[in-house]
């Protein structure tokens, strides 16, 4: 595989001045892609992920904001975007979560959660792919979560927008599934969707599993996986970015409608 096929390639990545979304951000920027980064950032963090990128290997970054809760930020956003050369790759990483029971729900919280995790992938989706269906290749990778696939107790809003977000994107791979060519590499729209994955946000939670056996911190891990994910391992950030990678290359052109787990067999079981 040649290392800078996305070369003259322009990847937009919600939520990617931290975790998953920079690290998918780097791997896109290590083939050549110009990197387009957006987040809830202050401005250290937002001029870290841009060096982050441009260390990568992205020749050109540039950051983008948007509102994901607010349709109007988001289309000004993809205009924006689609100024700068528009997104011949688009990755739906931003994303929140309330653990809530349903009868503890409120309007406020389904309607953020909705909201950022599955309307906001549509309206950036609606922008960008028939776009990318002129230039015959774009790809669109919509990070999911294994509860896209299986459920959990006291996260129904979190459940109902990852379920969906598969849902839409498989209606949007029929749509665009004839567009383009083997040769220009077509338009794909994938879900990725991990398990328990290594981000500060859960590094508390280790922390407290390492403290009832001594500090070790590989058995408060394996505590912590032992309920869900058989392997007992956490996934790397850096392993999201390569599933998502290998999704942008031109050679993956009938790979579309996908949601891959990445869960150590959690959704096997």
């Amino acid at each position: 595989m040649h290392t800078s096929f996305l070369q003259g390639r322009t990847a937009l990545v919600t939520g990617s001045v931290q975790g998953i979304g920079l690290a998918i951000a780097e791997a896109l920027a290590g083939a050549g892609a110009r990197i387009a980064i957006h987040g809830l950032a202050d401005a250290l963090q937002i001029e870290a992920a841009l060096h982050a990128v441009k260390r990568a290997g992205a020749p050109e970054a540039k950051f983008f904001e948007g509102d994901m809760r607010d349709p109007t930020k988001i289309d000004a956003m993809m205009q924006a975007v689609s100024a700068w050369g528009g997104a011949d790759i688009l990755v739906n990483n931003a994303g929140v979560q309330h653990t809530v029971s349903l009868a503890e729900l409120t309007t406020e919280i389904w309607d953020k959660v909705i909201s950022v995790n599955l309307s906001a992938a549509a309206h950036t989706m609606r922008h960008a792919l028939p776009a990318m269906a002129k230039r015959g290749y774009g790809r669109v990778v919509n990070i999911s979560s294994v509860h896209g696939l299986v459920a959990s107790v006291h996260k129904a809003p979190y459940v109902a927008s990852k379920f969906g977000l598969i849902g839409l994107s498989r209606v949007a791979a029929l749509e665009y599934a004839n567009v383009g060519s083997r040769a220009s590499g077509g338009v794909t729209v994938n879900c990725i969707c991990p398990g328990w994955t290594e981000t500060p946000l859960i590094e508390p939670q280790i922390l407290a599993r390492a403290g009832d056996f001594g500090g070790d911190r590989s058995a408060g891990i394996a505590s912590l996986l032992a309920e869900k994910q058989p392997s007992r391992r956490l996934s790397g950030t850096d392993e999201i970015g390569q599933a998502v990678l290998w999704l942008t290359n031109p050679m993956a052109h009938n790979i579309t409608g996908i949601a891959l787990p990445i869960d150590g067999g959690w959704t096997s079981q």
